[in-house]
């Protein structure tokens, strides 16, 4: 099946037609981006884009990324979610059990009760953040995790500009080659 009808293997003309429609889609979409980043793609690079983009896969392997990437978001966000609803509960369990000792106790031990029971829910808060802060360390671990897997799958199908790094002048560059990809997928989706 022809993602794009006309542009075969067989048919340069076509696909020379293709490369510079795609090239000259990219040079205008790139003007919305901030001038740094303009600076930074240069025609040699639109071009090498407008190439790897000419068959349709490269649209095909960004939206299985961001369809893997919100699911992973969604189930992260479940999983926390339910952390933080366990931990109410909790919480909720034992005001519920010092209301009810409160209530049967001896106005002699009220001190020592109230003491007691102060130092349980300052040990539960600890309990709360400590796991709260185990639970955000995962998410972004695994977060970065995705981003190094979207950036391996991107390198290997040949995008320009896509490579493993954490340098955040390089992420905030791929994004920016990401939107402008999804941007013209759109774009020729319209039609």
């Amino acid at each position: 099946m022809d993602v794009y009808p006309g542009v075969t293997d067989g048919d340069p003309a076509k696909h020379q037609e293709r490369h510079y429609y795609l090239l000259s889609e990219l040079q205008t979409l790139v003007k919305d981006l901030p001038s740094s980043f303009q600076q930074r793609l240069s025609y040699n690079t639109l071009g090498d884009l407008a190439l790897a983009l000419i068959d349709g896969t490269v649209y095909e392997i960004v939206q299985g990324l961001l369809d893997i990437q919100h699911l992973t978001e969604k189930n992260l966000y479940n999983q926390r979610q339910k952390l933080h609803s366990e931990l109410q509960a909790l919480k909720q369990d034992l005001l519920r059990k010092h209301k009810d000792a409160l209530q049967t106790c001896k106005s002699h031990n009220l001190t020592l009760l109230k003491s007691n029971q102060q130092a349980e829910l300052e040990a539960l808060e600890i309990r709360v953040r400590e796991e709260q802060r185990i639970m955000d360390k995962k998410i972004v671990a695994e977060m970065d995790q995705k981003v190094i897997d979207q950036q391996n799958t991107l390198e290997k199908a040949g995008v320009p500009g896509f490579f493993i790094t954490t340098n955040p002048q390089e992420l905030t560059m791929q994004m920016n080659l990401l939107e402008l990809i999804l941007k013209l997928q759109q774009k020729e989706s319209q039609y």
